[in-house]
């Protein structure tokens, strides 16, 4: 087989695993799909360059005289699906793909202005705490985040809820940013937001520690990104982001009110995936070394002829990853192969051939968190499988 090839981690099916903010819950009861909820601009995809005005309420456009009604100190829930509308039956990506783990976020503002400038101050935050991720609570809650409003003045607000998927989130502008605004109008309540907050276009920065990380390098600990939560009753200037040192930050820097009150409840995490195939012993493959005339298309020592076979390109992954991987036979006789993904994933990027978000054939790149389906076992090209779940690249070589 031979093969000029582009890699695309997460590209064929990237769309299907996205989500959107869509309804208001009080009391347990759903407002209604898009009321009060302003409509992103760019559907169920993700935000990347941090300094774009989406940051602010993801593109949407207010609705006026839309609000939904809310008791200051009460719970509120913001409902997030993975497509427009109610959940699609058998969607594994429903609210959002397990792989795209990360913080869950709340900030509020007043209505006016639409958000814009430094009028945000963050009342919630939840990240990674004894290995659980704010994300996997989110799916357990099928995709409802809940949290305890401060007791705010009277007033129309912006509420605005947000996640970042870091599953891609160890290159500059992999991690993934998802949110929108809601429109809420507190009653009861006596304290004024900070006089200065936040603004959504510079509260976060691409290097910032919790923006880019690799979250499959064994972390126990998260910092958080933007600024402190509010603690709910000082009305001075919103409190500097903390300070860029891991820290469980599942846990408010303040009184704990706003948001540890507010944490959804946990249940189990959603499974992983059980396909676990039969190992056969490998028969040895050596290196491949380059045709005549094939220039170096990566760092030292990457290097592969423009075309290649499969079974030269598995031999030249192993090789860049320091892997003593076995062939595996898959339950139906299908042979793939594990590398582990940051490695991998690394080499792949040095290529000079790489092209991000260009799927090409014969290679089907896929971003499930699974062994080979029967579908893509009875695929004519071979695949390759970003398991971002078991944190290992799969190869699929027929």
């Amino acid at each position: 087989m031979r093969t000029s090839i582009a890699f695309a981690f997460a590209a064929a099916k990237l769309v299907a695993a996205h989500t959107t903010f869509q309804s208001i819950v009080i009391a347990g009861k759903d407002q209604g799909q898009h009321f009060a909820v302003q409509t992103p601009s760019n559907g169920n995809n993700p935000i990347k360059d941090v300094t774009d005005t989406a940051m602010i309420c993801n593109g949407g456009t207010p609705k006026a005289g839309e609000f939904v009604e809310v008791a200051a100190g009460s719970k509120i829930g913001m409902q997030w699906h993975h497509n427009d509308g109610a959940p699609t039956a058998g969607d594994s990506d429903e609210p959002i793909a397990a792989s795209h783990k990360g913080p869950v976020m709340v900030y509020i503002a007043k209505a006016e202005g639409n958000g814009v400038g430094p009028v945000w101050t963050k009342i919630y935050e939840d990240g990674l705490s004894g290995g659980k991720w704010a994300v996997d609570t989110f799916i357990a809650n099928k995709g409802l985040v809940e949290i305890t409003l401060p007791d705010l003045a009277d007033g129309e607000y912006l509420i605005r809820p947000e996640m970042i998927g870091l599953h891609e989130g160890d290159r500059a502008q992999g991690a993934q940013f998802y949110n929108g605004c809601g429109q809420i109008k507190v009653t009861g309540g006596s304290k004024a937001l900070p006089a200065t907050g936040v603004d959504m276009t510079k509260a976060y920065s691409a290097t910032d520690p919790g923006v880019l990380f690799n979250m499959y390098g064994g972390a126990t600990t998260y910092t958080i990104p933007g600024p402190k939560v509010w603690d709910g009753a000082s009305s001075g200037p919103a409190a500097p982001a903390t300070p860029a040192t891991p820290s469980k930050s599942a846990t408010p820097v303040a009184t704990p009110a706003p948001s540890k009150t507010a944490a959804p409840v946990a249940s189990s995490s959603p499974a992983t995936p059980v396909a676990t195939p039969v190992e056969e012993s490998e028969p040895t493959t050596p290196a491949p070394s380059p045709s005549a005339g094939a220039g170096p298309v990566g760092g030292s020592g990457s290097t592969l002829p423009e075309t290649f076979t499969i079974t030269q390109f598995i031999a030249w992954l192993k090789q860049q990853t320091g892997s003593s991987t076995k062939a595996r036979r898959h339950a139906r006789a299908f042979n793939f192969f594990e590398f582990p993904r940051p490695q991998a994933l690394k080499a792949l990027k040095a290529l000079t051939v790489y092209q991000p978000s260009i799927p090409l054939s014969p290679y089907t790149v896929t971003d499930n968190p699974h062994y080979p389906t029967q579908d893509e076992e009875n695929a004519a090209p071979p695949s390759l499988i970003d398991n971002a779940i078991r944190g290992h690249l799969v190869v699929i070589a027929r």
